[in-house]
């Protein structure tokens, strides 16, 4: 008995990672042998016939103005987004979980800056935010100064509008259907209780909604790291220093041909994510454990 089970497990096995296999190779190729590539010539002076130089590119490139001021950007970037994101996303589907008159046409509007073309997206930011675009022209009609507002400080609440234009849709997605899995008992049992739709939403919304909201928040983390692209395409190279962010300077590496501060701020930028991400994941553990 014991050998026919192994029998079957081997071939399952075997089967599995035959269907695995062309995403394992072209993960390895696309991604992994990259990865440790870009860290081996991390360590170098030079990417051809160079030799081993350890930290020194790292050192060099902490000690650099601009890469911290880019890391700065990128960091104040997340802590203000990511919150604001999944609180906007967390509430609208909590509207939208409800029986609203066109919640299906509403839900269907959240979601359409998923399957806009980028391209679209920066035409239509070009048209309210330039000097002479829309919001100009409205702030101007109220009496205001015309401002070049990707030119200044507000160029950062410009891009973090992007970034929440186009995330909540799909945050709101993860969040209805981590609502929709919680059984209605548990709010009948609650208000038979005499529990207050605040003490529900504390005590039963967000308990239920906790693998959800530490998904939302990696996947939102991701995209504030994403939105370079955005950015890039709006305000070009070398934007303002507000919205500098670690893409622009790695992009800029590489226009210079820099590989060693290239690969070694990406590198950093990588083991900087999945740090985040570990202790999300061993919070959200232990935070579950105490809770059940």
């Amino acid at each position: 008995m014991r050998n026919i089970v192994k029998k079957i497990f081997y071939r399952e096995t075997n089967i599995a990672l035959l269907f695995l296999a062309p995403s394992l190779v072209g993960f390895a190729l696309f991604y992994l042998l990259p990865f440790v590539a870009g860290f081996y010539y991390s360590l170098m002076d030079s990417p051809i016939q160079g030799s081993f130089v350890g930290l020194a590119n790292y050192r060099e490139l902490l000690q650099s103005d601009s890469f911290r001021l880019a890391a700065q950007n990128t960091g104040l970037f997340t802590v203000m987004g990511v919150p604001l994101v999944m609180a906007i996303s967390l509430a609208l589907a909590l509207m939208l979980n409800r029986a609203l008159p066109l919640r299906n046409w509403l839900r269907a509007t959240y979601v359409m800056p998923l399957v806009v073309p980028v391209a679209s997206i920066v035409l239509v930011w070009q048209l309210l935010f330039d000097r002479s675009g829309a919001v100009n022209a409205l702030w101007t009609l109220w009496g205001g100064e015309s401002a070049d507002w990707m030119n200044s400080p507000w160029a950062r609440v410009v891009v973090l509008l992007v970034y929440l234009w186009k995330t909540i849709g799909y945050n709101m997605i993860l969040f209805l259907a981590g609502l929709q899995n919680i059984p209605k008992d548990y709010y009948e049992a609650a208000a038979l209780d005499g529990a207050g739709p605040f003490r529900q939403l504390w005590s039963i919304t967000l308990v239920y909604l906790t693998p959800t909201t530490f998904f939302v928040a990696i996947m939102s983390i991701i995209s504030s790291f994403k939105v370079f692209r955005e950015t890039y395409l709006i305000a070009g190279d070398y934007p303002h220093e507000s919205i500098y962010f670690l893409q622009h300077y790695m992009n800029n590496m590489f226009q210079a041909l820099d590989y060693q501060k290239l690969t070694s701020a990406s590198f950093l930028m990588a083991v900087a994510i999945i740090l985040v991400v570990v202790i999300l994941f061993r919070f959200e553990r232990k935070f579950h454990g105490s809770v059940s």
